[in-house]
């Protein structure tokens, strides 16, 4: 035996990722170098917490949200919001149940100020909606922001300053002290301004952020963090929120998590503190992050919905929303109308969702492939039976469809869309739209049959088949009727007798090859005696499956009737639709013999 080469560059093969041993058995496999100026970047610093609890919490409530969709979510925006754009977002979130919304940077502009300024004078907040402002650390600044909540019942100021190293350095060129002073004398400011420009009926509140908080040395946000509470004192009905933002996400969730459970674990004042989470998606993992933070003691989750927000977004209130949901979790907020969620941010936004996007995607309850849409259909089916089982609906029972983590129908999308055939689809996806659709049950061996029908339709013509050109096709393959005339038989009326000894014999009037023809024949129920019939015109044909079902209820309710058929050597499926079921099964016959001689 060979011992596999390490080539020069290649990860260590006696190690993987995380410096274990892991066996390597074709060392020419390997990764190479990419060539890529790596000796640029630091890696993120891990947490001393050997005693995390976190890993083992589950989240079973959800936690306060506040939506950002009008401020960080808006000013990341090519064209940003217009008032009426604005509004519409508002009144959007206040629709989903949303409780606190950060409804701009008044200082930053006319336009934010004049926002806060309508949503408050026509009074569009609800009594228990609390709005919240953002504003830097500087006086002039922080007056302006006061004078927008002018009337607000309830309202909060969310004041912030970076505290990384980096800022520290390069943006402010200050030392530590100068810049926690800049917070302490900020929140200062805050509460003097509020003493002397709100009135009573203004709830007021204030939140605090050490901005780059990923990058800041946890003893020193430790160290601002308290120093603020110093000033506002929090106590007993007298909430201080403290934001900790990923305003860069730097690290893996777990490591962002361990952050906060040091930071929960060692704040003076905690039972006083909502622990906010600020996740942004730098690192593409703001959820994992946002519930990590959670799970490891934080309160309270800011985010935009579908994750609008600077550069790769903020985190996606949507997705997370949505996960709570698919848990049995009730996330306390109204996603049942999707698509109008959707429809109103691209509106508000001008930027379009991904149509694969969680939940929300025009695509993500959709299978091309064949064994998913195999799945998904046999998930529905076990569904409807196991509901029929216990007496119950089958919106009463546990979800359980392969594939879909959530019934569609939750949040407003209809079945119509779950499976679409193209090239990459198999039986189980067309027999679903057919069913679905139709009502038309098809059982396995014509599923297979049909399913290569449209499989040679799509490989011929490529992309997708829509459910009209399915239900097309399979009209003029096995439903020839008035509208649809082919093949050598049209059925018109037919009479069933039966004899004392149970013999039947069956009178059809029929148009045969262009000829008005009367056929009869004798058999041990209608179909035997139809084959009987058919053999005096030349027509050898055998019964090898027969099935039927009512395709509604009530009494004018419809049959299907499909039978397979060995004709002249042929094996071919046919199918009937009738309100008499022995007139749907006389119609497969001729579906089956029509297609014979095709």
């Amino acid at each position: 035996m060979t011992t596999p080469v390490n080539p020069a560059g290649a990860v260590n093969p006696a190690e993987n990722a995380v410096g274990r041993p892991t066996p390597v058995t074709n060392a020419t496999q390997l990764q190479k170098p990419s060539g890529m100026p790596v000796h640029k970047y630091r890696g993120y610093e891990a947490v001393d917490i050997a005693d995390r609890t976190w890993p083992d919490n589950r989240i079973t409530v959800a936690p306060r949200w506040l939506s950002t969709d009008l401020r960080d979510g808006n000013q990341a925006l090519i064209d940003p919001m217009s008032p009426a754009r604005k509004r519409e977002m508002f009144d959007l979130l206040v629709r989903m149940g949303y409780k606190e919304i950060e409804v701009g940077f008044p200082s930053s502009g006319e336009t934010d100020f004049a926002f806060v300024r309508s949503i408050i004078e026509e009074g569009a907040i609800p009594e228990d909606v609390t709005i919240s402002v953002l504003t830097q650390a500087r006086e002039e600044l922080i007056e302006r922001t006061v004078e927008s909540l002018v009337g607000a019942r309830r309202a909060t100021v969310h004041l912030y300053n970076a505290t990384a190293p980096t800022f520290r350095r390069v943006v402010f060129r200050g030392s530590k002290e100068q810049v926690k002073q800049i917070a302490v004398d900020g929140t200062r400011l805050v509460m003097e301004y509020a003493e002397k420009i709100l009135g009573p009926e203004t709830i007021f509140g204030y939140q605090y952020s050490p901005e780059i908080f990923t990058d800041t040395e946890l003893d020193f946000a430790l160290e601002v963090c308290e120093a603020v509470c110093d000033v506002w004192r929090p106590e007993e009905g007298r909430e201080i929120i403290l934001n900790l933002p990923a305003t860069v996400e730097r690290s893996t969730p777990s490591t962002h998590a361990d952050r906060f459970e040091w930071m929960s674990r060692n704040l003076s004042r905690r039972e006083f503190v909502c622990l906010s989470v600020h996740p942004h998606n730098d690192r593409g993992t703001a959820v994992a992050a946002a519930e990590l933070a959670i799970m490891a003691g934080a309160d309270r989750i800011e985010g935009c919905l579908f994750g609008q927000g600077e550069r790769t977004g903020n985190v996606d209130l949507v997705t997370l929303g949505m996960n709570l949901f698919s848990q049995g979790v009730d996330p306390q907020i109204d996603f049942s109308q999707i698509d109008e969620i959707r429809r109103t941010s691209e509106y508000c936004n001008q930027m379009e969702i991904h149509p694969r996007h969680p939940y929300a995607g025009d695509l993500v309850y959709t299978a091309f492939s064949g064994s998913h849409q195999d799945a998904i259909k046999k998930g529905f089916d076990a569904m409807e039976k196991d509901a029929a089982a216990q007496g119950k609906t089958v919106d009463e029972i546990e979800w359980a469809v392969p594939y879909l983590p959530i019934d569609p129908k939750d949040v407003g999308r209809s079945y119509e869309a779950v499976i679409r055939v193209n090239s990459q689809s198999g039986k189980g996806g067309i027999a679903y739209v057919l069913k679905n659709d139709h009502k038309l049950d098809l059982p396995r061996r014509m599923q297979i049959e049909f399913s290569r029908i449209i499989q040679a339709k799509t490989d011929a013509e490529g992309g997708e088949v829509t459910p009209t050109q399915i239900w097309s096709t399979f009209q003029d393959e096995y439903l020839p009727n008035a509208e649809n005339a082919w093949g050598r038989i049209q059925l018109r009326s037919g009479q069933t007798t039966t004899d004392t000894d149970g013999t039947d014999t069956l009178t059809v009037e029929a148009t045969v090859d262009g000829a008005d023809t009367v056929l009869t024949g004798s058999g041990n129920g209608p179909i035997s005696a139809f084959f009987e019939a058919l053999q005096a015109i030349g027509i050898d044909a055998r019964l090898l499956d027969y099935t039927e079902h009512t395709m509604s209820e009530g009494a004018s309710a419809q049959a299907a009737s499909y039978i397979e058929c060995a004709i002249d050597g042929k094996v071919l499926w046919g199918i009937g639709i009738d309100a008499n079921t022995t007139r749907a099964s006389l119609k497969a016959v001729v579906s089956a013999v029509n297609r014979a001689s095709r």
